[in-house]
């Protein structure tokens, strides 16, 4: 399966962003999520920063070898959906804590899809006894913390959430991986919904 190249030095590439504001102009903010983030330093941190992610991503998919056009297409309409659902916030009960939410949840999937950091550790899952069923993830040392899901040709970007035990992280549409130590419980995306009891290839 091709995955994308590791874009260290492609970070270079990206804009240069003012220090301690937006990556936008805030006289032309258009939202009333793009307000708040003009008016505290640490969601104007977090916009810089999913912004140089985002760069880094295109550059990623211009260089692809082969899809590069419709890659960069897709990236370019994930993100348009990213801003509508971020600017969607304002109905939220904590508006300021749902932007936040949203841009690192962001930055930890456009990591993990398009490999911008080197992964903190890889694991091979074999589900349900079946060594041909095997999900492999990577996961990544986000500020937001984000795995990478490879299933035979499905990859998805999931981050992690509260539970009470183990480590769950939500990816794409439905799709989650549970872990709790050298085992795991998988679900499959809608509409198929499939799980498994899933454990670490020895």
């Amino acid at each position: 399966m091709a995955r994308p190249t590791l874009l260290f030095a492609t970070l270079i590439a990206a804009p240069v962003l003012a220090a301690d504001g937006p990556s936008y102009d805030c006289d032309k903010a258009e939202s009333s999520a793009e307000t708040l983030v003009c008016a505290d330093d640490n969601l104007a941190r977090l916009d810089r920063q999913v912004a140089s992610r985002y760069a880094a991503a295109l550059e990623s998919a211009r260089g692809l070898d082969s899809g590069a056009e419709d890659a960069e297409a897709k990236l370019r309409a994930s993100q348009r959906g990213w801003v509508s659902g971020r600017d969607e916030c304002w109905k939220a009960e904590d508006p300021a804590a749902c932007v936040e939410a949203a841009y690192l949840r962001r930055n930890a999937e456009l990591v993990a899809l398009w490999m911008l950091e080197e992964p903190t550790n890889t694991v091979f899952w074999t589900c349900d006894g079946n060594p041909a069923n095997e999900v492999v993830t990577y996961f990544f040392d986000t500020e937001l913390p984000a795995v990478r899901f490879e299933r035979g040709d499905s990859v998805d970007a999931g981050a992690l959430v509260r539970t009470a035990s183990g480590s769950k992280y939500e990816g794409s549409f439905g799709r989650w991986i549970w872990v709790k130590g050298e085992s795991a419980m998988y679900r499959e995306p809608d509409p198929d919904g499939s799980q498994f009891d899933c454990i670490v290839q020895q």
